[in-house]
């Protein structure tokens, strides 16, 4: 009688499963990346992509255009041509259903991604201290064509195929919940182009670069190898830890491939103290990126480190090197506006605005300076040593007093603190300690005291140079 009951009850639960995957999936349902107030990317072909029963015939209208294709799988895709900027339109989804979602931009999108300072908030989160200027920015954010998409924080094992998340309008009332650089990044893009922004918002505090990266793609490289091999065997053994990809397969995946223009990226504080790992990691995580969203060599802005007890000037050493190891990327500098006793400093205007200026000259080809001075080269002159630099706009500058932060070395090991000035837009470091220079290194501390600009406000990068890097 029991074995009866068993059979009954377990008839009637895969029935209700059938059912209840029949209902999920017969009606015609667009991802949530198109939901209402959502932006989609102008000038370029636009994925758009949902679920249905499979077989079913699934036709998308969008200002003008009308496109079908059949489900399979339960999935369907169809590719709307490119766009100018406008809006707001209804884009219209009709299989056996019919669904419209509504106020609908064509603008620019962007992926705003990374750990902590990249998601915290305008509005105040206890403990950390209130960002500056913070009301003020939220009384005047009257944007109603910036929006953003939110990704909730989760970890993954297998890729998501949906975010299931909602576009939010800017206004006073929404933009503290937005993130703070990717709110100032948009602002002032959108007062430039005069066209809608969308940012979707992808952030999880404290992750390491490992955790954004494709399992597979970590896989293939030599020396990242291990972060696989450690993973599965904590899982033999019973331990429980973060899988390396999980926060790609549930943060990212779901995003692709929406027609987006770039990434903003502000991340490395978690990979301190792991400098020649990250020289590999972080370039392969971008490259893996593009590979996976088949949109090109699209542009990957980030932030360097900015300046704390705890950071790591290898660190900082690894994404300025990344700059020459992959093409179309930019990085902002932060020597003068971190916190040494504060990983979340509270100035994030001008990290935005920093973004924004990359953006113009990578993105948008337009002829502005966007950089502070990067090292070129170095010649030994006398006991002098001669430093070159790309980036310097109208001019290298000492912002305030005589340039600090240098170091200068004749043996590679010992260094001592160096004077230096600007000549001819070039720097001269020397001491009177060393007679024969090999090496120099300017900001090579976890907090460094730096003042060495271009004209056009952008801080130089800390660095370091050896024998190996003299013409």
């Amino acid at each position: 009688m029991k074995t009866k009951q068993n059979i009954a009850k377990w008839s009637w639960l895969l029935l209700s499963g059938s059912m209840f995957l029949e209902s999920a999936y017969a009606d015609v349902r667009p991802n949530s990346l198109f939901s209402d107030h959502a932006v989609l990317q102008q000038g370029i072909d636009i994925p758009v992509w949902g679920t249905a029963d499979d077989g079913e015939n699934v036709t998308v209208e969008f200002n003008g255009q009308k496109v079908s294709t059949v489900a399979k799988d339960g999935k369907w895709m169809v590719r709307l041509k490119a766009q100018e900027a406008g809006g707001p339109y209804v884009l219209t989804c009709t299989g056996a259903n019919v669904v419209e979602v509504k106020d609908i931009f064509v603008g620019e999108v962007w992926v705003c991604s990374g750990q902590s300072n990249m998601e915290r908030q305008l509005g105040p989160r206890p403990p950390q201290r209130e960002l500056e200027n913070w009301r003020e920015e939220r009384e005047n954010a009257r944007y109603p064509q910036i929006r953003e998409y939110r990704v909730d924080r989760k970890y993954s094992t297998t890729p998501v195929s949906d975010a299931e998340s909602k576009w939010v309008v800017c206004s006073p009332q929404t933009v503290s919940d937005f993130s703070a650089i990717g709110y100032f990044f948009a602002r002032d893009l959108h007062k430039e182009r005069k066209v809608p922004v969308g940012m979707i918002f992808s952030a999880y505090g404290g992750t390491k670069a490992e955790y954004w990266t494709n399992q597979a793609v970590l896989a293939g490289i030599p020396e990242l190898m291990p972060l696989v091999r450690d993973y599965d065997k904590a899982v033999e053994e019973g331990q429980k830890v973060r899988y390396p990809s999980g926060l790609y397969c549930a943060m990212v995946a779901p995003l692709q491939p929406y027609a987006i223009k770039g990434v903003i990226w502000y991340q490395g504080e978690s990979d301190c103290g792991q400098a020649g790992q990250y020289r590999t990691l972080f370039p392969a995580m971008i490259e893996g990126w593009r590979k996976d969203w088949k949109q090109g060599d699209f542009p990957f802005l980030y932030v360097q480190i900015a300046p704390y007890k705890d950071s790591d000037p290898e660190l900082r050493e690894a994404q300025l090197q990344t700059l020459s190891r992959v093409k179309r990327t930019a990085m902002v500098v932060t020597t003068d506006v971190g916190d040494a006793e504060d990983i979340h400093p509270v100035r994030k205007s001008p990290v935005g605005f920093r973004l924004f200026k990359a953006a113009q000259a990578l993105a948008y080809g337009e002829d502005v300076v966007y950089s502070g001075p990067l090292f070129r080269k170095m010649r030994v002159k006398g006991s002098k040593a001669v430093l070159s630099f790309k980036h310097t706009g109208e001019g290298l500058v000492s912002n305030g007093g005589e340039l600090k932060g240098f170091e200068i070395s004749d043996d590679d090991v010992c260094f001592y603190p160096a004077q230096a000035y600007i000549e001819k837009n070039k720097v001269i470091v020397y001491s009177e300690q060393v007679e024969s220079p090999v090496s120099v290194r300017y900001g090579w501390s976890n907090v460094p005291d730096v003042n060495l600009y271009n004209k056009d406000g952008f801080p130089a990068s800390p660095f370091r140079v050896d024998k190996n890097s003299m013409k």
